[in-house]
């Protein structure tokens, strides 16, 4: 069996449709806080980043690895 990687409760995989979904050991679809915390997404407002920050940004981005 396989454990959750935010609580590590014990889950298995279910198909539904084309997803995989968590489930827990009775049968009922997993959830946890520690799980949506993880995949919230933080997003940063441009009217508080000065002139600087956002070009900072633009470069990083533009930037060939």
């Amino acid at each position: 069996m396989a454990s959750c990687k935010y609580c590590g409760k014990e889950i298995f995989w279910m198909k539904e449709g084309r997803k995989n979904i968590p489930c827990e050991m009775d049968g009922g679809k997993h959830t946890c806080e520690e799980g949506r915390k993880a995949r919230k997404v933080s997003s940063i407002s441009v009217s508080s980043l000065s002139p600087e920050e956002i070009a900072q940004y633009e470069d990083a981005i533009n930037k060939k690895k």
